[in-house]
């Protein structure tokens, strides 16, 4: 999932992910209301086949009425949702916002690159990484399947 208020920026991004070699679907998000309401599960985003739960989100930070913080905010508040590599990709480089991406569960934070060049660049590593990740099991519409903690170290966590 692509979380951004700029359609320019969606097109790069999507572009960007389909020439590294991401195949699978991506959906692109014009804001943090309408990302808000996909996780949600709310109006059209209710069908999960059709809108699958992300498995990543990318979201844009400075955005109308729901920013990517909201984004992060929401995530953070959502054990089921809270564990999604979610990584922040704004033009921002300002520290109070980087340190509060961080503070809201981002799993990275990153600058968008100034060219087309430097953009795939940094989703190409972005994709190697986190296609290298162990990330709990989902069903097929991408909801996390419970798992069994009795006797295990993680058994005092509560499941979502």
């Amino acid at each position: 999932m692509i979380v951004d208020d700029d359609a320019n920026d969606l097109a790069l991004t999507e572009y960007a992910f389909r020439v590294i070699g991401v195949t699978g679907p991506i959906h692109l998000i014009t804001g943090g209301r309408e990302a808000i309401a996909y996780m949600a599960g709310e109006g059209k985003y209710s069908n999960r086949h059709a809108y699958p739960y992300p498995t990543f989100i990318a979201t844009d930070l400075k955005m109308p009425g729901a920013d990517g913080f909201a984004v992060l905010e929401f995530l953070q508040n959502n054990p089921a949702w809270a564990v999604i590599p979610t990584v922040v990709l704004s033009s921002s480089r300002d520290l109070d916002d980087i340190k509060k991406s961080y503070m809201l569960g981002a799993s990275s934070y990153h600058v968008k690159p100034n060219t087309t060049v430097d953009l795939h660049k940094l989703l190409k590593v972005l994709h190697d990484y986190w296609m290298t990740c162990e990330v709990p099991q989902v069903d097929s519409t991408g909801r996390q399947l419970r798992t069994e903690s009795a006797g295990k170290l993680g058994e005092r966590f509560a499941q979502p």
